[in-house]
């Protein structure tokens, strides 16, 4: 695993439990940067996954 798999995937954490925050208060707001912050985790991740496909192509 890389830094960029790690801090994705908790991007994508986080931004799951600030939707559901925002949910619990009814705040739109909350929700759409949550989901935003969902969505830049996950192509942290995929970027991630993409360097070790290529650090282990070279290997």
């Amino acid at each position: 695993m890389n830094t960029d798999q790690i801090k994705g995937t908790l991007k994508d954490a986080a931004g799951k439990v600030q939707q559901k925050a925002g949910e619990l208060i009814d705040s739109p707001e909350q929700q759409a940067k949550g989901i935003a912050k969902q969505v830049e985790g996950t192509a942290q991740k995929k970027l991630g996954d993409v360097k070790e496909v290529l650090k282990d192509a070279k290997k």
